[in-house]
């Protein structure tokens, strides 16, 4: 038993101790400082009305971390005001502002009676203390000090579940009860209270918060409430003792403890709530509102699923039992919860359970290290959530690291000790719990037997009434008489109660009651999960076989399979076959192999170790750490390399848990050996079970036998601690010990964060590694890394040893002992690695050169890095098929391409050649990244290159690859993406070897502008009068050598004849020849020539130019000086004179004032392009240097000459003129225009939601304001509508004007700037190629690809709403930024829609040359192609543009000339810079450095073209690549535009791994040949299969199953070949087919349905089945189902009925001749199909093939249709129809009824029509 060791304190005024008893601390239990602080946790103050008496219990912790409870009484005492006498100053609590109020003459001060007890019984306190004051306040008879005396000297056992009932001497009767179980918490209903002041989920919010370490602190007003919530948060977190800060209650001064960085449960009181407001990382429970607040900085993990839900759900069972039955339809009568007492108790029963539940078999992973004297136990953690598959979990890791567990390992650990409940539960229960666990009922039962043991561990016995306790008597309390302060009581008194007691106590027998010890029972073992083995039983087959092979020296098969291998080591269950399997194969702690089997054995350790985390859960590490010293090769001179010289690279090694880990699980099997020899060596018990035995056993041994177990046990220890020291250095050592590598990487030096991303470490150490190990650094850089694994090893063996108790003696020793034998190792060490570097390499493949273009040249050697897989699934096999990646081999850096060429690692498929490459100069992000290879230990540093031709390469440099050489290619890199110079760019650099980068010259060939234009003004100045230019006579050039950008002008020469006109000069007469032949080049661009077919103006002599064409080519821009980036030569309205042009385009950024571009053959309408107009305000800026600035006047009269010139282009219309050009109102109508009819919703969003063309024709009308600045009145509508319609930016029209007749109407859109197709570009790369895949649900393709944003349907919208408008008849100007991107696009597309020509191959590379090319679309600085534009990024305009005309072409297939293969081949090579094309940002800058017009015979080399053009239509000659075979005219387009009908184009997303991207064909058809060549000599063998297997992204789809058409065209060819045949070009070929099946497609017989024969599919009558049958045929796809046969009989007949072969097949072998062949002929009328007329025909009826054929007239040959005679049912006489033949009798008309239709005949008379009646009749009486 224990004295109640109490102190009586009673405190006053500033909180001063009165008196305490006794006066002396008892030797056990020393007085806690500061309590007066907690007697009034809310300071002492005054107050003007008595208080009734309060009482709480506060919780002190002393230093030992004993709790004592502080049970404080606190009543008030009248003092006379001190304010108004100002005498006692002691009382400063009171606030100086109080001063000013009148005073109460009396004021109550509190005075506390504090009872501090090591035990908690907080009734027997209240009643106590309550007693005490009673006595005073009803002034009964009994002493006081009688009172404190026995309340001072009562004895109560701690625990033991007895029952005593004790008196105070004052008639009263208490009953103690002690609990049970001292071990087990005693709750009262505090749990049940917190649950019902909090809520389930804020509770198990706050336990989780209080498992893992967090800070709580609760508030409440009650400080008797904040208590009972401490404790009850205590109660539930059993088993685990809460070890930190723990304050039930804190007083206002100590308020900054709340700040402190440890964790706590402190409670406070409301009253200081506003001070907790600003704590950032306290969780806070306010217990009074039911809240608890958790800031955003705090993250609490919660328990893992199911574990959760199942706590969950228990606990609303126990607090809220009707919750499950509230929708019965008949509830039970009863769901009362329990009583709170009871409740409280099974809320407990709930969390043991859990707990239970969490802990399950946790005595199978402690190590038991030291039996004697004391137990040493450590458990292992990483082993416990590895076997319970938790890794993963954040709760469990948090709860098994902190403090708290600590804790319970320490006490619950030992196996010989006193067991409790949990011990029962958590080992007996097991298997019970996992039966359950799913059924919440059965749980719930279990749940309440928990709590009736809880319950019955409280309240042992039944309760007895026998408390008898006084209580003040009401009238004493309240009234003001009893005015006696609480007296001083008499010291001496007491304390001889006090010695008198002692003294008893002395002579009592003791009342001890003694502990049960017991072995505690372990539980069942964690069982490893069976499923995982029974599903990886075939990977552990191949892991075995190759094991086997490896050991049998089988090599050949142990390679084949080691890729199979690599790949089961993923799996746990592989990774534990693998060590098993080893182990079988070494033989006393050695194992010697040979080089090539070392190899394979390092290999798959690696393999192994890779997927290890560094806590390794599953203890392979563990299981490998014997094998890597043990197995070993032999090198020369007497030297053995080990296995772990090779497996050093993991972070395992590197980590201080695993050691320790390993060397406690060590320790504990030789300790264990230990004493089973002396026990007869039983191999069952378990080394707990041992353990438990000997401490049992401890206390009967003599002294000497207990030092001599001690010795043994410490030495056992000190000798594993020796060991461990050495096998450390083995694996922390590098081999080269010059490169520090693992120590770096890991972060060694600093063990503590074991959770160092060892990424970027390992880049920081790679960087600094020396390769110059001659520098004379290695010996300072080697005894670094000594020194660090000295340290290292240091480190662990203080830890350890310190833990299991080993003598300081001993561990001086090993601290001497470490650095030798770390010394030791690393000369061992040298010498192996000297031997190493004298074995041959292993053979990596060699690497395969690429083959170059002509003109390409290398920049740098290969250099051997592999190609690791990305996101796209395909080529790692994924999708069926072996892994074509990782790849082996080079990465070249040429002057134009970035190769990598190698071959896949993969066994299986090691023959074939991978290939990946894109352009330099399309390379859009590189970034460094580190890799770890499957097959290797390293983690190598590497690149991620992501090009713009939709490629990405992830390389990792090999290790022979020194990092400054990866450093050098990463600058040539660079050097090679952004020249400083366009002239830098491949284009300009090919052929000229030697030259990396060019330096751009400043003179070159052609003369640069500033001479010329110098030029300009002499040769001005000199001439006067007349002078003509006439070119001389040039033949046109081949079209091999036609130089860049060469128009199909060349046929037609042309003299270019002006007159001079003295007011302006033009452009001839003012040059000197040699800028003459610059010129005449400009006027010979293909644009001219496309303007000239639109009738939009001529070249021919100024003066005779017909004045009423509306249009003229004006030569104002010649010099580039109105606008630089426009073309030469523009069309504008004739009527507008070149000075005004030079002034309106003042008002248009960038100059760019509206020009015409196309002009429609039908309605006459022109279709301008321009820049957005200025801010409104700038053009006043831009004065004229003609005109006097004259200030506003002169910005009105450019507006006035803008507006002219908008009509001018207006009056040039048709449709204008016709109406005679009237300004008046006389044609308007007065009604105002329905809104109804806006196409509101483009202009809003760019969205064509009410897409219906016919509104469109008639756009609305903007309210906008009257050009004379006064308010916007409706505008009027004519029934016709606006002759021009401006397309403008919605944000830049707020400054526009409208035209108030309405002539021209302005419809605002908005359109994508600039940056957001740049970043939507950037989302779409990453969508279509991940860097790495990902399973995240919004990482998905479809998703990622929808977020990106790639707007094409905004600009189709555009593009078709403009078509509609030209086709209504109107004329559209569109002018949107700056007028060279988005305006480009939609003017490009407009003219394709609307013109068939710009479908064709001459028209589609016009149509580039003059809105791209020539408007001057910024190529260079969009494609960021230089230097200078390297930050503007990346912006595909272009490919925008290609993407829209390739969704035009899904949608219509037949329309256009070329393939879908030709526009990718121009979205690849316009980022390319292969050739000039697309280089710089307009004429001027093309001009200016002699790209534009070429000297015609200067070529270096042939092969080297300089135009994409030329070199399409080279390739275009030799091969129909780019040629649709399904072209057929129609005339405008409309494309659907929702997004849902554009598909993604697959230039995104395919590729071709045999080789490359298939854009450069010299390369294409080398590697065909090379090809061929292989499979001609592995001919030689066996019978040749015709199958291939065809794999996604390896082979080239187009080419491996190609379309039926190129199949014939190529079998004609090589059967020309063998003739001997001058072989025709493939168009000829097509040419003539086609003539034929054209002619043949006239047959009249009716075709139904129409079937796919290439007659249909050629002939232009189909297209308008094209949008009702869908047929949608791509460039290769339904290719091969086309026929073409010749045999036109088979193709033309009408279709036999089913059933009855017709006749004529039968027939059409034999050939015949032709008198043979006609039975019967003469001419007949036939009456045409539907509504065509009657037209005589020559007619034969043929008995052989029994039909009727019929021809133009007798001497065709060509058969015009045919009439199966099979199919004819009768043949009666006819009446003369509609539109017959006059003059002629009715008996000559005859009908032929056939199962098809009647055709109607008539002869020349009656006779001829019987006879032909009667023939025919009788050839079917004959059928």
């Amino acid at each position: 038993g224990a004295k109640l060791k109490d102190r009586l304190v009673v405190g006053e005024g500033q909180g001063r101790i009165l008196q305490r008893f006794p006066e002396k601390d008892w030797e056990d239990s020393p007085f806690p400082q500061g309590v007066e602080l907690f007697c009034q946790p809310s300071g002492w103050q005054l107050v003007p009305e008595r208080q009734p008496a309060s009482f709480f219990v506060a919780v002190l912790t002393d230093i030992n971390s004993d709790r004592h409870y502080c049970a404080c009484f606190t009543f008030w005492e009248g003092l006379d005001n001190p304010q108004v006498r100002r005498t006692d100053l002691d009382q400063r609590r009171l606030a100086d502002d109080e001063l000013t109020v009148v005073q109460p003459a009396q004021v109550f001060a509190p005075k506390s009676l504090v009872l501090v007890s090591r035990l908690d019984h907080t009734e027997v306190f209240r009643n106590c203390l309550g007693l005490i004051y009673t006595v005073h306040v009803d002034g009964l008879t009994v002493p006081m000090e009688t009172v404190v005396g026995n309340l001072l000297t009562c004895v109560i056992p701690i625990a033991g579940g007895s029952q005593r009932t004790i008196t105070l001497g004052a008639g009263d009767r208490q009953v103690i009860q002690t609990p049970i179980d001292d071990a087990l918490p005693v709750s009262g209903s505090t749990v049940a209270q917190l649950f019902r002041q909090l809520g389930i989920v804020n509770v198990l919010c706050l336990f989780c918060a209080a498992l893992t370490e967090h800070k709580i602190l609760f508030l409440s007003s009650s400080y008797q409430r904040l208590t009972d919530a401490c404790r009850g948060l205590l109660a539930i977190m059993f088993p685990l003792k809460y070890s930190f800060t723990y304050v039930p209650i804190l007083p206002g001064k100590l308020l900054e403890v709340l700040s402190t960085p440890t964790p706590f449960i402190i409670g406070v009181n409301s009253f200081f709530r506003s001070e907790t407001q600003e704590l950032l990382d306290v969780i806070i429970a306010d217990l009074d509102g039911g809240t608890v607040t958790i800031p955003e900085c705090v993250h609490i993990s919660l328990l893992p699923e199911p574990l959760l839900q199942q706590t969950q759900t228990l606990l609303s069972m126990v607090l809220d039992p009707e919750l499950e039955v509230a929708d019965h339809a008949f509830p039970p009568l009863s769901t009362q919860p329990s009583a709170l007492k009871i409740q409280d108790k099974e809320i407990r029963g709930v969390f043991l359970w859990l707990f239970a539940r969490l802990f399950q078999g946790y005595r199978w992973c402690l190590h038991i290290i030291r039996i004697h004297p004391e137990p040493v136990i450590r458990f292992h953690k990483a082993a416990f959530l590895g076997q319970r598959s938790l890794t993963e979990d954040d709760f469990l890791m948090k709860v098994l690291d902190g403090m708290a567990f600590a804790g319970f390992v320490s006490e619950r650990g030992p196996p010989y000790r006193a067991a409790d409940l949990f011990d029962d539960l958590v080992a007996n229960h097991v298997e019970r719990i996992r039966q359950e666990e799913t059924c919440p009922h059965k749980v719930m039962n279990h749940v309440k037997e928990l709590a009736e043991q809880l319950f019955k561990n409280e309240n042992p016995y039944p309760v007895v009434a026998m408390h008898k306790v006084q209580r003040p008597s009401e009238n004493s309390q309240n009234s003001a008489q009893s005015q006696t302060p609480f007296p001083m009581l008499d010291e001496v008194t007491v304390e001889l109660f006090i010695d008198h007691a002692a003294a008893k106590l002395k002579t009592a027998p003791p009342v001890v009651k003694a502990e049960l010890k017991s072995m505690v029972p372990s539980g069942p073992p964690l069982g490893e999960n069976g499923n995982v083995m029974a599903n990886s039983a075939r990977r552990l087959e191949v892991v075995r076989n190759c094991i086997t092979y490896i050991f049998e020296n089988k090599m050949l098969e142990a390679k084949k399979l080691m890729p199979a291998v690599l790949r089961a080591l993923k799996g746990r269950a592989a990774r534990v076959c693998l060590t098993q399997e080893l182990n079988q194969h070494v033989l006393q702690n050695r194992a010697v192999l040979d080089d090539q089997q070392f190899d394979y054995i390092v290999r798959m350790m690696n393999c192994t170790l890779q997927d290890c985390s560094h806590i390794d859960e599953h203890g392979i590490a563990a299981a490998l750490l014997p094998l890597v010293t043990a197995f070993c090769r032999k090198m020369g001179a007497g030297i053995t390399q080990f296995a772990y010289s090779c497996v050093q690279d993991h972070m395992v090694w590197a980590t201080m848990q695993f050691w320790e880990a390993m060397f406690y699980s060590d320790v504990q099997n030789h300790i264990r050996a230990l004493y089973l020899e002396t026990e007869e060596g039983e191999q069952e018990i378990s080394a707990l079970e041992l353990a438990s035995e000997q401490s049992r056993l401890w206390p009967t041994l003599s002294k000497e036998m207990q030092t001599e177990r001690v010795q043994k046990e410490e030495s056992t220890v000190f000798s594993q601690a020796i060991h461990y020291a050495n096998r450390m250095s083995y694996l922390l050592l590098p081999l080269d010990t010059s490169k520090n590598r693992l120590l770096r990487s890991t972060g060694l030096v600093d063990v503590e964060s074991v959770s160092n991303s060892y990424v970027t470490n390992s880049i920081a150490g790679s960087m600094a590694e020396s390769y110059d190990t001659e520098s004379g650094f290695e010996d300072a850089e080697s005894s670094d890394v000594a020194n660090s694994v000295v340290r290292f090893i240091n480190r662990f063996v203080d830890k350890v040893c310190n833990e299991s108790g080993v003598t300081n003696e001993h561990l001086k020793a090993l601290h001497t002992m470490i650095p030798d034998i770390v010394q030791m190792h690393i000369e061992t060490l040298d010498a192996v690695h000297r031997e190493s570097k004298r074995l041959p390499p292993i053979q990596k493949p060699k690497l395969l050169r690429p083959t170059l273009l002509p003109g390409e040249e290398l920049v740098m050697e290969g250099m051997r890095v592999h190609l690791i897989p990305d996101g796209r699934e395909e080529a790692m096999g994924l999708m069926g098929g072996p892994p074509l990646l990782p790849a082996e081999g080079a990465i070249f850096l040429t002057t134009y391409r970035l190769i990598f060429k190698g071959t896949p690692n993969d066994p299986l498929v090691g023959e074939q050649v991978v290939t990946r490459s894109f352009p330099i100069a399309s390379l859009t992000k590189e970034k460094r990244i580190s890799v770890s290879l499957p097959m290797d230990q390293f983690i190598q540093e590497g690149l991620q290159l992501r090009s713009c031709t939709f490629q990405l390469m992830k390389i990792a440099f090999d290790e022979e690859v020194a990092s400054d050489l990866a450093e050098v290619f990463r600058k040539h890199m660079h050097k090679l993406r952004y020249p400083p110079h366009v002239q830098g760019t491949f284009a300009f650099t090919v052929g000229q070897s030697g030259k990396m980068v060019v330096e751009h010259k400043t003179k070159d060939k052609n003369q640069s502008l500033k001479t010329l234009s110098k030029n300009l003004v002499k040769s001005a100045k000199r001439t006067i009068g007349r002078q003509y230019v006439t070119r001389k006579k040039y033949s046109p050039p081949t079209w091999e050598n036609r130089s860049s950008f060469q128009s199909e002008l060349d046929e037609d020469e042309i003299s270019v004849s002006e007159e001079v006109d003295q007011s302006s000069l033009t452009l001839s007469s003012t040059m000197r020849s040699s800028d003459r032949q610059t010129m005449s080049n400009v006027v010979e661009r293909a644009c001219c020539r496309d303007y000239q077919r639109l009738g939009l103006g001529t070249l021919s002599n100024s003066l005779t130019r017909s004045k009423n064409e509306p249009f003229r080519i004006s030569t104002v821009n010649r010099m580039y000086t109105v606008c630089r980036s426009y073309p030469g030569l523009l069309i504008v309205p004739q009527s507008i004179p070149d000075m005004t042009i030079q002034r309106i385009c003042r008002c248009y950024r960038q100059n760019r004032f509206p020009v015409v571009c196309w002009r429609n053959p039908r309605t006459k309408g022109v279709l301008l392009r321009s820049a957005g107009l200025h801010a409104k305000g700038v053009v006043g800026f831009f004065k004229s240097p003609n005109t006097p600035a004259s200030g506003p006047s002169q910005a009105d009269s450019i507006s006035l000459e803008q507006e002219k010139y908008l009509q001018a282009i207006i009056s040039s219309m048709p449709s204008y003129s016709e109406s005679s050009g009237r300004n008046t109102l006389s044609g308007f109508t007065s009604t105002h225009m329905s809104t109804s009819g806006k196409w509101g919703s483009i202009r809003g969003s760019g969205r064509l939601s009410a897409y219906n063309p016919d509104v469109g024709t008639r756009l609305a009308g903007k309210e906008s304001p009257q050009p004379n600045g006064g308010p916007s009145e409706a505008l009027f509508l004519r029934q016709q509508k606006a002759y021009l319609y401006i397309i403008g930016d919605k944000a830049q029209l707020k400054g526009g004007k409208q035209d108030s007749f309405q002539q021209w109407e302005v419809v605002p859109i908005e359109v994508c700037d600039v940056r957001q197709v740049k970043n939507s570009f950037k989302k779409l790369m990453k969508a279509c190629v991940p860097s790495s895949s990902t399973s995240e649900p919004n990482m998905r393709f479809l998703r990622c690809l929808e977020e990106s944003e790639w707007i094409l349907h905004r600009v189709l919208q555009v593009s078709v709403l403009v078509v509609e408008l030209l086709d209504s008849g109107s004329s559209v100007m569109v002018s949107l930024e700056d007028g060279w991107d988005v305006t480009t696009q939609v003017v490009s597309l407009v003219q394709l829609l609307s013109d068939p020509y710009y479908r064709t191959f001459d028209g589609f590379r016009l149509l580039v040359e003059k809105e791209w090319l020539s408007f001057g679309h910024r190529f260079s600085h969009r494609g960021a192609q230089t230097l200078g534009s390297q930050n503007s990024g990346f912006t595909p305009v272009f490919l925008q543009f290609l993407d829209c005309v390739h969704q035009i072409h899904l949608q219509f297939p037949m329309e256009f000339e070329f393939s879908q293969y030709y526009l990718k081949f121009l979205a690849y090579h316009y980022v390319s810079n292969r050739f000039r094309t697309f280089l710089l940002d307009s004429d001027y800058e093309r001009i200016e450095l002699g790209v534009l017009y070429e000297e015609k015979g200067e070529r270096k080399s042939p092969q080297v073209c300089k135009s994409v053009w030329d070199y399409i239509d080279r390739l275009n000659e030799k091969t129909p690549v780019f040629y649709n075979y399904i072209y057929c005219v129609f005339q405008v387009l409309r494309p659907y535009t929702f997004n849902s009908n554009l598909k993604v184009w697959d230039f995104y997303m395919e590729e071709t791994l045999s080789e490359g991207p298939s854009y450069d064909w010299e390369l294409r058809g080398w590697q065909e040949r090379v090809a061929e060549e292989t499979l001609d000599k592995a001919d030689s063998g066996g019978p040749k299969s015709q199958r291939r297997i065809v794999w996604p992204c390896y082979d080239s789809l187009s080419k491996v199953v190609p379309d039926a058409i190129t199949k014939l065209l190529q079998d004609l060819q090589s059967l020309e070949a063998e003739l001997g045949q001058t072989s025709e070009k493939w168009k000829d070929t097509w040419d003539k087919m086609k003539a034929a099946q054209r002619t043949e497609c006239k047959l009249e017989s009716k075709v139904t349905p129409p079937s796919f024969s290439s007659s249909l599919l050629m002939a232009s009558n189909l297209s308008h089945h094209r949008r009702s049958q869908g047929v949608y045929l791509q460039e290769s796809g339904v290719g091969s189902s086309i026929n073409l046969a010749m045999d036109h009989e088979a193709s033309a007949t009408s279709t036999p009925v089913a059933g009855r072969p017709s006749t004529s097949t039968l027939y059409s072998q034999f050939q015949s001749t032709e008198s043979e062949n006609r039975s019967f002929e003469g001419i007949l009328y036939k009456k045409g199909a539907l509504l065509k007329p009657w037209k005589p025909r020559w007619f034969v009826l043929d008995k052989t093939k029994h039909q009727l054929r019929y021809y133009e007239s007798r001497q065709d040959k060509e058969c015009k249709g045919v009439i199966e005679l099979a199919e004819v049912e009768s043949v009666i006489p006819g009446t003369p129809t509609m539109g017959a033949p006059k003059n002629i009798e009715e008996k000559a008309f005859f009908d032929l009824k056939t199962t098809k239709r009647v055709y109607n005949f008539c002869a020349k008379d009656s006779m001829s029509a019987q006879q032909w009646m009667d023939s025919v009749q009788s050839c079917l009486s004959d059928a």
